[in-house]
């Protein structure tokens, strides 16, 4: 994969450098924060109340991920007759999952310890 190049360009946004590693974390663009999280767990909000925790292996500019060891948590509208619908949370475990970068909300990258 080839850098993306923001279109405002690198100068528009200040570089933020992990304190302690200041040479390893460079974050100048948004998707490096992303390139950071290979090989991590990092949670993933899609559209349609799904929400997925896995093990980041690969990535794209448009955020089409393959995760590792995934678990998936999709929020399904149970409607009975004459009931008010009721939302149930359904779990599952996934070896292997690629997600479609246009069905991604949100990308968070697993919690540093300091």
């Amino acid at each position: 994969l080839k850098p993306l190049v923001a279109p405002w360009g690198p100068a528009a946004a200040p570089s933020i450098r992990d304190e302690k590693h200041p040479m390893e974390a460079s974050i100048e663009e948004p998707l490096d924060l992303i390139r950071l999280s290979i090989d991590e767990r990092i949670f993933v909000k899609c559209r349609g109340d799904r929400e997925l925790r896995g093990r980041l292996h690969a990535y794209d500019q448009h955020l089409n991920m393959v995760l590792g060891e995934v678990e998936e948590i999709a929020k399904v509208k149970e409607e009975v007759a004459g009931k008010e619908p009721t939302v149930k949370e359904v779990r599952r475990g996934i070896e292997m999952l690629f997600v479609r970068g246009d069905s991604v909300i949100l990308v968070s990258p697993p919690m540093r310890s300091t």
